[in-house]
């Protein structure tokens, strides 16, 4: 479990005493899933991730909230239908119409519409076992990863979900070490940001996995490839780490900033960051040392995505964030 509060709600695991194997025997009840429903100002609430589907932005986070945008982050709207009201932790699109979310009670929701209305692939409400992170590379090859080692893989657009079985990680013991972000780099590699300083990579489609060590012990909740080949993940403190050789052997960058990173994302040559207590950095991928300015808010910042050539937009526990202080930008 983490036990930083802040840390609990940004990355989704808002598991209650009864989401857990009890420990005085029997299994919990099973939850219903609910379908989410219309919020007044839904973009005041807590957003944990967003991407882009097409030209359209997608986000998602607290009570199933689904905000989309047309007109490069200006204004939102919630999607039409959410058939969850869970945390929403993770969403990835393969094209402009198909996309999954993932989050609270392993949900997984699909959409064909550009993310106007979704349906349920996936839950398991006897146990709260989170998925924090989702990625399809195309329409029919996905994988979502989460809570003690929850890898799931699909192969089918998602219509069926299979369990990976990750080989124990070094120095023995089970594999059980929580699974934050995946995401892939250019050659179709996969990595998953994890505890303990851990990057999970695979080179066969996630037919078989590998444990790389950062050197540090902390818990990495991010990553992002650049168009370089480069890898960074981020997490714990404002540690930042770099591979150029696919994840082979990584170098620490100084992200000048001491708030946990909670998002990365490469544009161009360029990659940006988020992190708790308000924390943005910038920096080139070839950079030693990274630029980190705090906002006065001191915001709880979860994730970040950049519209084309507009101002990056920033996301937070306590929804869509006003970007036009320009401490952020992408030139």
């Amino acid at each position: 479990m983490i036990k930083n509060a802040i840390a609990a709600a940004v990355l989704g695991v808002l598991c209650c005493t009864n989401g857990f194997a009890q420990a005085g025997g029997g299994a919990p009840a099973a939850l219903p899933i609910t379908p989410a429903h219309a919020w007044t100002e839904p973009t005041h609430s807590m957003m944990l991730d967003a991407t882009h589907a097409g030209s359209r932005i997608v986000a998602v986070g607290e009570h199933g909230i689904v905000l989309l945008s047309d007109d490069g982050g200006r204004s939102y709207r919630q999607a039409k239908q959410v058939p969850a009201s869970t945390t929403l932790t993770s969403v990835s699109f393969a094209d402009a119409r198909h996309g999954w979310a993932a989050g609270q009670w392993g949900v997984i929701l699909a959409t064909a519409d550009g993310g106007e209305t979704w349906t349920l692939q996936r839950s398991d409400t006897s146990i709260d076992q989170p998925l924090f992170s989702v990625y399809f590379k195309d329409a029919q090859h996905g994988w979502a990863a989460g809570l003690w080692s929850l890898l799931l893989s699909t192969d089918d657009g998602g219509h069926t979900w299979n369990v990976a079985k990750l080989p124990p990680p070094p120095g023995g013991g089970k594999a059980d070490r929580n699974l934050f972000r995946i995401f892939a780099d250019r050659s179709g590699a996969l990595y998953i940001a994890a505890e303990k300083g851990t990057v999970l990579r695979s080179r066969d489609d996630g037919g078989t996995w590998e444990y790389r060590n950062t050197g540090n012990k902390g818990s990495l909740w991010t990553g992002t490839a650049a168009e370089d080949g480069s890898i960074f993940v981020g997490g714990l403190l404002g540690h930042l780490y770099r591979s150029r050789d696919g994840g082979d052997t990584w170098t620490a960058v100084d992200s000048g900033a001491n708030g946990s990173i909670t998002d990365l994302v490469a544009v161009g040559n360029r990659v940006l960051g988020v992190g708790l207590e308000g924390f943005v950095i910038s920096g080139t991928t070839d950079a030693g040392r990274f630029t980190a300015h705090e906002r006065n808010d001191r915001a709880e910042l979860t994730t970040l995505i950049v519209p084309g050539a507009g101002a990056p937009v920033l996301f937070s526990k306590d929804g869509i964030l006003n970007t036009s202080d320009g401490i952020l930008n992408t030139n």
